[in-house]
């Protein structure tokens, strides 16, 4: 396979570069690639998340053909929350500190202590950076069963930490189907709010309540029908892919006879 079905090197600069995977991307702000052109010319790539790598030698041609080296993946992610995951949930603690004044600043309405929302206050980074983080437990929106984990890197001012990306949820499980809670399931009764992202959903709860975030447009467009809500509330992240998902779950619920409405919530990234 050519390279530059890859990383089109002749792109780069002397330095260190982040850009999308091309293997696992899920997103056009998903930059866990890293991209390093030395010197000399000579370059490297590493996903940090898939462990797709790929190198370069100016003199074998920019478009010598250099089969990339990708770390053989599972058949399935897992379908549950592995060890790690749960300790880390464990370590967890109720939002305090900088989260409070995270979503604070972001004009969230601040979720109950019982929901799927947690904080860290010296969580690691890939890169090795640490520093407090806001922790979500993704489950499975009809089994509740707890699958992974999403985690964002927050400062108190409203700003993600500067480091890339600010937002990761666990490798190697499952995300397809996954919700995060922000109420709790007693909270539920017969009417629901859902978002994508977390503060996407906690600037919506200033209208509706209960809500949850679904994490991506991917998750938005095939939420499932739950027994018992008749009226789903949806606020749509005002880009094609919100959009597009917005307009198949709005099909879905309709189409079985449940009353849907839609809101767009102006928020900061």
């Amino acid at each position: 396979m050519s390279l530059a079905n890859f990383v089109v090197w002749a792109d780069f600069p002397t330095g260190k570069h982040r850009i999308a995977c091309p293997v696992c991307a899920r997103g056009r702000g998903d930059r866990t690639l890293g991209v390093t052109i030395e010197h000399d010319g000579n370059g490297v790539a590493h996903c940090f998340r898939c462990d797709f790598t790929e190198s370069f030698r100016p003199e074998r041609g920019a478009n010598c053909a250099i089969t990339p080296r990708i770390k053989a993946a599972a058949p399935t992610a897992k379908q549950d929350l592995s060890d790690y995951g749960r300790d880390l949930w464990c370590d967890c603690r109720a939002l305090s500190g900088v989260a409070l004044a995270y979503l604070d600043a972001r004009r969230c309405r601040m979720p109950p202590v019982d929901g799927d929302l947690r904080s860290h206050p010296s969580l690691k980074h890939p890169t090795g950076y640490v520093g407090p983080a806001l922790v979500a437990l993704v489950t499975d929106a009809l089994t509740r069963e707890p699958i992974s984990l999403h985690r964002t890197w927050i400062c108190a001012d409203g700003r993600k930490a500067e480091v890339d990306p600010p937002r990761l949820l666990l490798g190697g499980h499952r995300k397809q189907g996954g919700v995060i809670r922000l109420w709790p399931d007693e909270a539920v009764t017969v009417g629901l709010g859902i978002a994508e992202g977390i503060e996407t959903a906690l600037s919506f709860a200033w209208a509706h309540t209960p809500v949850w975030s679904l994490i991506d447009a991917g998750n938005l467009a095939a939420f499932p029908l739950l027994p018992a809500i008749e009226s789903l509330g949806i606020s749509v992240d005002d880009d094609a892919a919100g959009l597009a998902a917005a307009r198949k779950c709005v099909q879905r619920w309709a189409n079985a006879g449940r009353e849907v409405t839609l809101a767009k919530v102006t928020h900061g990234t």
